[in-house]
């Protein structure tokens, strides 16, 4: 039977192996930059073209999550595959049915942002005491929150609003990867170093 220790070491080791990639995050939060800016540039004229677009964008964020669940445990594994196949689902949905009406797309728009939102805003209130920009993710939360409310009632027409929320969700998303690369780098340095196990 093994002992309480060999139980604790084992974990931090597979916890410092996980944690070895975090500079995957940062590379992936400038890909999400980089889209952002791309996304912003293009003009797009019909519903199909920003719902397809929208799509790719969701697929992407689903995968992130997704392969952020290597780098988590507990609650937060969980976390992250609930909000990585959500974001599949909803990129799906886009692709599928992108819908026949702007307020359509607006709608599912709306129910990315405020998941996402939700989901940024309690993981910087849970992690405030081990990463010092923890308010960066908390406003970037606030900020998708009240844009999903926004999209929900939406009742406009605009191409450009609804490009502009797209581009908006992938720039948002690059602070995020960037913010949980951080954390990642430095609960691998406490791994290594032999300090406490940090949950991510």
């Amino acid at each position: 039977m093994q002992s309480l220790a060999t139980f604790d070491l084992e974990a931090r080791e597979v916890g410092e192996r996980a944690t070895r990639w975090w500079w995957l995050f940062l590379v992936t939060g400038f890909i999400w930059f980089l889209v952002s800016i791309i996304v912003l540039r293009f003009d797009y004229t019909t519903v199909t073209a920003v719902s397809v677009l929208f799509g790719v964008i969701a697929l992407f964020a689903g995968v992130n999550e997704l392969f952020a669940l290597g780098a988590s445990n507990g609650w937060w594994k969980f976390l992250h595959g609930l909000l990585g196949v959500l974001f599949v689902v909803v990129g799906i949905i886009a692709f599928v049915h992108p819908g026949d009406t702007f307020r359509a797309l607006a709608a599912v728009i709306s129910f990315f942002f405020i998941f996402k939102g939700f989901f940024d805003i309690i993981v910087s209130i849970a992690t405030k005491d081990e990463i010092g920009v923890w308010w960066l993710q908390l406003v970037a939360g606030i900020i998708e929150v009240l844009i999903g409310f926004w999209a929900a009632g939406y009742y406009g027409r605009s191409v450009v609003l609804l490009v502009a929320w797209v581009g908006i969700s992938a720039l948002i998303r690059g602070v995020t990867e960037i913010i949980f690369a951080f954390k990642l780098r430095s609960l691998h340095r406490a791994l290594a170093g032999g300090g406490p196990a940090l949950a991510t």
